[in-house]
């Protein structure tokens, strides 16, 4: 091994099974590490990376292992010549023939001694038995930092979002071209648009015997190198300038390559957003027979996302990008469909706690504490650029997204009066008939005709615990003609309704709806929900794109509100 690449010390097999692998990279940054601008090159870090992470894999199954993917990187730090990195790969999970490896880079500037985070990624590598060996790898007795506990639980999270990743992107695809269709998704052209096709670089590489693993295969991490570098010619086609890899979405390996393969590199920008150019990367392989007869072997492909860096402390302008082809048709909607599913991994993934949402409820400070509650509806309904994400006849569904701050809208057309609506709506207590997700709901204290408590049970998700919500909900009629009906909602603490065993506490901090009439037998339904930990596990797979659970509840609603008799006063 390596002297520069250890296994650390703490991390050995202990009396009850197996716990984290980790082993540790460091290097000094030299001038033949980085490019023309003094900088480490991401290619060469993403070979040591995939060095780090195999050795780990490969420590904890005691056999050879192959890369199957490295996803989730984000490049937060730029390293320079003379500094120190440092990469740490462990073991976060084993599954039964593969395993997550968590990947972190820190670099050290060597006169202040100060440490910053360069990036994370995460790598699934495959054990590879020789002969008939069946695989099937030690579990981790996870015994150690609260880190490698949350991680080791985040590892089965991230491998179900990778399973559902092709459905996901699938059902998503579907969506943006029925917008597209519709004339319902438009970009808005501030520059001359630029042809994709402008960017398009093909490169060739010749597989030696420097170039192969310990196996006899092509080294992956030389591989993702490689793209790395036609990927960052056709972004700098584009931008005229020279941009910084800012995150790759998966580097995927289809399949292996050997020594005296020749691979093709075809990398085009895909699409544009404010701040940040996509380019996809695929890459293929022959063989010499191959090669002749024009047989290639698609062996890898990945999206990578590219930012421009600011100049005298101004923001560069990218270009508007189109498409003249059907392939760049496919590569700009599914650069936005990417788009849409790096958010919602962000989210399901990385969110934190709030800490505390709930209000205390005082009765005497009921007009405060309600018009708040109102307030806040209000203030999310009249947020502009919504992104529509599904829209039928009937209802559409769109997210917005500020900072860290997600917020889902449904808007919904009923053939039924503003008036019969709101009633509906404003009682709680009649959810759970048209709503899956509510268990029961339970009124605990009438304030007054406009302000009222409810104890609402909800459905278990991912077989976890029920959740429970304690809401105030805030009701309006409208002062003045043109004005909506205001449902709204929000977390108060209640000493009557303190947290239950065998339920997990969580709370929301504004949801709602407003209701407006269309014409004299329909109106419209805007409902509106900001996002919290305790929300997400009942929108994730919206949001993400393999489920239609927010669509199928908003067609009950439309059904439920449509019936002849109205079942409740006002």
């Amino acid at each position: 091994m390596d002297q520069n690449c250890q296994p650390t010390d703490g991390h050995r097999k202990n009396r009850s099974g197996f716990g984290p692998v980790e082993v540790q990279m460091c290097q000094s940054i030299l001038p033949c590490h980085a490019n023309h601008q003094g900088e480490l090159g991401a290619g060469q870090l993403l070979k040591w990376m995939d060095t780090t992470a195999c050795l780990a894999a490969e420590r904890h199954a005691g056999m050879a292992c192959v890369t199957a993917s490295m996803d989730d990187i984000q490049f937060e730090e730029t390293v320079r010549v003379g500094q120190v990195i440092s990469i740490k790969s462990r073991v976060n999970r084993a599954f039964n023939t593969s395993m997550e490896v968590g990947i972190y880079v820190t670099v050290q500037e060597v006169l202040s001694g100060v440490i910053k985070r360069v990036c994370v990624a995460f790598s699934t590598f495959v054990a590879k038995p020789t002969g008939t060996q069946k695989v099937s790898l030690k579990p981790l007795d996870v015994q150690g930092s609260v880190e490698e506990i949350l991680e080791h639980s985040l590892a089965s999270e991230r491998r179900r979002l990778r399973l559902y990743n092709e459905k996901a992107f699938n059902n998503l695809i579907k969506d943006y071209y029925n917008l597209q269709d519709k004339g319902l998704y438009r970009r808005k052209t501030v520059t001359p648009s630029v042809s994709t096709e402008l960017t398009r670089v093909e490169s060739i590489e010749l597989v030696l015997p420097p170039h192969a693993n310990h196996h006899g295969n092509t080294f992956g991490g030389q591989i993702m190198a490689w793209m790395e570098n036609v990927a960052t010619v056709a972004a700098s086609r584009l931008c005229g300038y020279y941009p910084s890899l800012g995150a790759v979405d998966m580097f995927r390996f289809r399949g292996p390559s050997f020594v005296g393969d020749r691979l093709v590199f075809k990398a085009m920008v895909n699409n544009t957003f404010q701040n940040s150019v996509e380019v996809g990367v695929r890459v293929e392989a022959y063989n010499c027979e191959e090669w002749n007869e024009g047989k290639p072997r698609h062996i890898n492909s990945a999206s990578m996302m590219y930012y421009i860096p600011e100049r005298d402390g101004e923001r560069r302008m990218l270009p508007d990008v189109t498409y003249t082809t059907l392939d760049g048709e496919r590569r700009f909607i599914g650069a936005i469909v990417r788009k849409r599913i790096r958010m919602a991994r962000k989210h399901i993934l990385y969110s934190r706690d709030e800490g505390p949402i709930s209000v205390p409820w005082d009765k005497s400070n009921q007009v405060y504490l309600g018009y708040n509650n109102v307030a806040a509806l209000t203030v999310i309904a009249g947020k502009r650029d919504w992104e529509p994400n599904n829209i039928t006849d009937k209802m559409g569904l769109y997210v917005h997204e500020e900072s860290d701050k997600l917020c889902l809208k449904v808007e919904m057309q009923a053939k039924t009066t503003a008036f019969h609506a709101f009633s509906m709506l404003a009682d709680l207590q009649l959810r759970p008939q048209w709503d899956k997700n509510y268990l029961s709901c339970e009124e605990v204290e009438k304030a007054d005709e406009e302000e009222t408590i409810y104890h609402v049970k909800c459905a278990t998700v991912n077989e976890g615990k029920c959740r429970d919500f304690v809401y105030l909900l805030s009701k309006r009629q409208p002062c003045k003609d043109g004005d909506p009906y205001v449902v709204a909602l929000r977390s108060v603490t209640l000493a009557a309704v303190p947290p239950e065993e065998n339920c997990i506490r969580s709370e929301a901090k504004c949801i709602g709806f407003l209701i407006q009439d269309m014409s004299a037998s329909t109106c419209k339904v805007s409902y509106y929900n900001q996002v919290t930990s305790g929300i997400l596990p009942y929108v994730e797979g919206n949001l993400a794109g393999w489920s239609r659970s927010m669509e199928e509840t908003a067609m009950s609603c439309i059904s439920y509100l449509e019936r002849d008799v109205l079942t409740t006063p006002l």
